[in-house]
């Protein structure tokens, strides 16, 4: 393999880019309009426009980048995680364009890429699978039927994806119909099929993934597990390496289960076999990511092996020669997310003002931020993964509370706050949390950030910080002053809002909490709502977001429909 065509952005476009070049590949890199200055288009040999900044005009646009592929000459295609990664019909294409394909079989992608399909696939290799059914749902009706045969809480699942997109979790009849027609919504959005099946919703499991490598040679290996219950809205946020808590008998049966479920659709490259763990420690199949996973990071420190370049060595045709593995030390991942803690963890878009990544001996850092980048509704809101490693997991722990201390970014929220939370838990420290752990415990106990002074509403002001000594101390020192940018033009300031409304309830305004793209719209004009009412949900960042009534009353003024567009503070609806 001489080229290599990453059909991705940010982080992991990024890393990949990076093993290849190490390897002598030459690298082509895509970008949106958007991502003109990205860092992934610095770091490739070549940069190819993939069009307007819609994911769906570029990043998802099937025909441009083959166009790109044959055009530049590649010879594989790389194709990170989400996007199209676990797409069956552009890997498809890929191969019968005579590219190389880094990734499994389109016939391995469909199998476990639906899920219903994949619970087959597991429950005829002998491998535990969570009570459910393995038929598409097509009707409110009969979600309401499996959940009463199985009994509340049931899940509503997208059969065409993961990644917590497309999952509603439904723990009474009342919350049946909203709960299935947002995960239709929202795996169609994201999947391109809004397709979902039921299943028993388990309490307080723990969420362990096993890390499997095969060749096309029938060869494969189990690379260990990570656990990965440090989760908010389905959604990981840290994982680590080994899974606290697991036994040597669980972690093997773990191993042969991954295994046999990789070989149950004649699996090919890396490949992530997924489980969920109950308090008696028995283990059922989830699903399987038919890709490069986010979490790769901490299987590569603990074990020394590049998984990138295993894919691009597996896609050439090489035999794998690596056998049983031993793990050495301990490894976590933290994920900085421009993601607000204090609020709901609701998606900062913006610009990062100060970038400042932590280093030191055991500490890695995946990004593709630079001071000045803008983060956009349009994309994901990952913005780095942390990754320290220590011979134990206390001192992994110790190390990564002393990392996060040291990263500094400014001009957007980030996920930092949060983590810092966790490792201070007792909880977390004992290895005894679970995937509801983090939104019943730590998110209801993160302290509010230092409120600022009251500033005047009829100015530009930008906050600017400077170092000053007193008494031969070092201190730092923030004050806002008026935006040399825009001195002398007054410019009337929304007013700042939260996402359920205005500071105070008296005037009814329901505003938008930040930019982003309206799905749905609960509510008429001359309705009637109370307190806490879901008014629409705005999508941004690919996150769904419910926009709440601050006060009970009726609605008066209703501004928005699905489809539109508004940004930070626009009047959605006013309830009087």
């Amino acid at each position: 393999m001489k080229s290599l065509l990453v059909a991705n952005r940010g982080e992991i476009a990024v890393r990949v880019i990076r093993t290849a070049r190490e390897m002598g590949i030459r690298t082509i890199a895509i970008y949106s309009e958007l991502d003109r200055d990205a860092l992934h288009v610095d770091l490739a040999d070549e940069a190819w426009n993939a069009g307007a900044a819609p994911a769906a005009e570029s990043y998802l646009n099937q025909q441009r980048i083959l166009q790109i592929a044959h055009e530049a000459g590649a010879e594989a295609i790389h194709p990170g995680y989400g996007f199209l990664s676990e797409n069956a019909r552009f890997a498809r294409a890929v191969t019968n364009e005579g590219i190389v394909w880094v990734g499994p079989p389109a016939s391995a992608i469909e199998a476990m890429g639906d899920k219903i399909t994949s619970r087959r696939n597991a429950e005829k290799s002998g491998v535990p699978t969570v009570p459910g059914i393995t038929e598409p749902i097509t009707t409110v009706e009969e979600v309401a039927a499996v959940a009463e045969q199985f009994g509340y809480p049931v899940a509503i699942k997208a059969a065409h994806g993961g990644g917590g997109k497309g999952l509603r979790v439904v723990r009474g009849p009342d919350e049946v119909e909203d709960s299935f027609e947002g995960a239709r919504r929202e795996a169609d959005a994201y999947f391109g099929n809004p397709e979902v099946y039921v299943e028993k919703y388990l309490e307080h499991p723990r969420h362990v993934e096993a890390q499997i490598l095969f060749d096309s040679h029938g060869k494969g290996v189990f690379l260990g597990e990570r656990d990965c219950s440090v989760q908010r809205r389905h959604q990981k946020l840290i994982e680590e390496t080994p899974s606290p808590g697991l036994t040597v008998r669980q972690r093997r049966a773990l191993s042969r289960a991954a295994l046999a479920a990789a070989r149950s659709c004649d699996y090919v490259n890396a490949g992530t076999v997924e489980f969920l763990v109950d308090r008696q420690g028995d283990f059922y199949f989830l699903e399987m990511n038919t890709r490069l996973q986010v979490e790769h990071t901490v299987t590569e420190m603990v074990t020394g092996i590049d998984l990138v370049e295993w894919q691009l060595r597996i896609a050439s045709g090489e035999t794998l020669t690596i056998d049983a593995v031993e793990p050495r030390g301990h490894a976590i991942e933290f994920r900085i997310n421009a993601e607000d803690p204090h609020n709901d963890f609701l998606p900062s878009p913006g610009q990062i003002v100060e970038w400042h990544e932590p280093a030191g001996p055991g500490v890695r850092v995946d990004s593709w931020i630079r001071p000045g980048t803008n983060l956009s509704q349009y994309y994901d809101n990952l913005l780095a993964k942390l990754v320290v490693w220590g011979p134990d997991r206390a001192s992994a722990i110790n190390r990564g509370r002393r990392a996060l201390e040291e990263f500094r970014v400014q001009g957007v929220a980030s996920t930092i706050p949060a983590h810092l939370a966790v490792l201070a838990h007792p909880d977390f420290i004992k290895g005894t949390h679970h995937t509801r752990w983090m939104e019943e415990t730590v998110v209801v106990g993160l302290a509010e950030p230092d409120v600022n002074p009251a500033l005047p509403q009829d100015e530009d002001l930008t906050r600017r910080d400077i170092t000053v000594e007193v008494g031969g101390r070092r201190f730092t020192v923030s004050y806002w002053a008026p935006d040399p940018a825009t001195a002398g033009a007054i410019r009337r300031r929304p007013p700042r809002l939260s996402a359920s409304g205005p500071a105070g309830p008296s005037d009814g305004m329901v505003t938008a909490p930040m930019q982003g793209t309206i799905v749905k719209v609960h509510v008429t004009a001359g309705a009637s709502v109370k307190e806490g009412d879901p008014i629409c949900v705005l999508e941004a960042m690919k996150m769904e977001n419910e926009v709440k009534s601050p006060n009970s009353g009726e609605v008066v003024d209703l501004r928005v429909q699905p489809g539109d567009t508004v940004t930070p503070g626009q009047v959605i609806a006013i309830v009087k």
